[in-house]
């Protein structure tokens, strides 16, 4: 276990080093959270695509994915050594969230991590299933959604055991206007006025005895990004795109090299066929459909609330199977803006003794 000397998250009785951010269609699967987990942070599963192989060929989509997911967790599980936690992160977004959610409770996770929506209705499914276990964390990007939030969860007399703050910067779906995407200094420097923001919309439901935890997301990268997160108010943080080049990350050595292989001016904004803004590593299949070429869909299921597939240039699910294992004639990378910072493939456990460094030292290890 690394040693870490930064100040821990606390969530509830809940000791973390940090939060690992959950990185759809196999990226962070069993392997990777557990390894977080060991290191004594929370390591988390996405839920969204563990399942779509076995779904083309068997047409069972609400079945098989709540199949895999679940055993994707007892995998999990089954590689920990009790240190730290595990998550999963279920978009809101997503056709079978009432399924998938229910499922994590069953399974009585440490935690459940919402976003890519407005999950009002998460507190319902952990009173139905009796489940008092299991924290409930949503992921805003303003404060005005993080005081709806708490408000409309309020009424469940569950407000959230933390709220995560993702910023302009991280990869994959961003809940930022094109137009704010755009602007490199809101880019740059927007997750600090946003974090203080909300830190501002929670308190009035917070009391003396009833914290919420403010955790930033997006960009986090070295250790001195925690130490300035956390001077300007936030409980902790959520970090992604660096353990992309961990040996435990699921996804295939051709996706990793993909990162350390890119350059910062390879990271782009894309507009997802699913209605939002992402931030991607751009190749030829991004330039042909930025071109107007459509890759004709055969869609088996309806995967995601937003998606029309007779209105889509291609199946975006389809499109991040084909690049977690490493074919991307038919897919791309979604990418933190970052990503061009990696430069080896380490473990998990050297990323946390890295981190650390980083932030005793003040400084970055570039």
């Amino acid at each position: 276990m690394a040693d870490w000397n930064i100040p821990l998250l606390e969530i509830g009785e809940r000791k973390i080093k940090l939060i690992q951010g959950g990185m759809g269609v196999g990226i962070s699967g069993a392997n990777l959270a557990s390894a977080v987990a060991n290191e004594g942070g929370v390591g988390v599963i996405a839920s969204v695509g563990l399942n779509y192989a076995e779904s083309y060929r068997k047409g069972e989509y609400i079945e098989s994915s709540c199949r895999a997911f679940k055993d994707e967790i007892k995998m999990a599980r089954s590689k920990m050594n009790g240190n730290g936690f595990l998550g999963v992160n279920i978009m809101h977004a997503l056709s079978n969230y009432s399924e998938l959610v229910i499922a994590a409770l069953e399974e009585n996770m440490d935690f459940i991590i919402s976003g890519a929506g407005i999950p009002r209705d998460l507190p319902v499914y952990s009173k139905e299933i009796g489940n008092s276990h299991t924290g409930l964390i949503p992921i805003v990007s303003s404060a005005k959604l993080a005081h709806i939030m708490c408000r409309a969860w309020a009424r469940y007399n569950h407000l959230p055991d933390a709220i995560i703050v993702e910023g302009p910067m991280a990869g994959g779906h961003l809940g930022y206007s094109r137009k704010e995407l755009d602007n490199p200094e809101f880019v740059a420097h927007g997750l600090e006025g946003i974090v203080k923001e909300v830190i501002s919309a929670v308190r009035p439901f917070e009391s003396s005895t009833r914290k919420i935890p403010v955790i930033a997301a997006g960009g986090i990268f070295y250790g001195v990004d925690i130490k300035r997160f956390l001077e300007i108010g936030a409980s902790g943080v959520q970090m992604a795109t660096r353990f992309v080049t961990t040996h435990e990350c699921d996804a295939d050595i051709r996706f990793k090299q993909a990162y350390l292989d890119c350059k910062k001016e390879d990271l782009v904004i894309i507009n997802s066929p699913v209605g939002m803004p992402g931030r991607a590593i751009n190749n030829k299949f991004l330039e042909e459909v930025a071109a107007g070429k459509r890759i004709p869909i055969n869609c088996p299921y309806h995967c995601l609330k937003t998606c029309v597939p007779e209105n889509s240039p291609y199946c975006i699910a389809r499109a991040l199977v084909e690049a977690k294992s490493g074919r991307f004639k038919g897919g791309y990378v979604f990418a933190g803006s970052n990503a061009w910072r990696c430069k080896e493939i380490v473990s998990v456990s050297r990323v946390f003794e890295d981190i650390n460094r980083e932030y005793s030292e003040g400084k970055a290890s570039d």
